[in-house]
């Protein structure tokens, strides 16, 4: 085993490591902005950290090259994908769980209901420079 055999051992057990806390964050947090800056930060670098290792591995070939432009694409797309997903969620109405309030028992269901049965929620977004805590 040569050095660089040890270095891809250390980021790929790295890489695991993340996306593993990543994933009990998915499970754990309670809503889904929460659930989705757990696995937006964490599998970015995770399977980052997982590809380099395997990069590692293989050493300055062709393989090599095209690992690290993956690592390049992951780094650039992870982001703005979640970026969108959040945004779109945030502008359909979906409103933030805040510290005080019950945790929605499901996930899928609207727990930001203000009674009136128009099927529009006008208090699910925030106006801007309005406090919603």
């Amino acid at each position: 085993m040569n050095g660089f055999d040890g270095l891809a051992l250390v980021l790929v057990a790295a890489g695991a490591l993340f996306l593993l806390v990543g994933s009990i964050g998915v499970v754990r947090l309670p809503d889904f902005y929460t659930r989705i800056h757990a696995v937006g930060k964490s599998d970015t670098l995770g399977l980052v950290l997982v590809v380099l290792g395997i990069a590692a591995h293989e050493g300055a070939s062709l393989t090599g090259v095209k690992l690290v432009a993956v690592v390049v694409f992951v780094a650039l797309t992870n982001p703005v994908g979640s970026h969108a997903l959040v945004r779109s969620a945030y502008v359909s109405g979906l409103r933030p769980w805040f510290k005080g309030e019950p945790v929605p028992e499901d996930p899928t269901a609207d727990h930001h209901d203000d009674g009136d049965d128009d099927g529009d929620d006008d208090s699910a977004v925030a106006e801007p420079g309005e406090d919603r805590r």
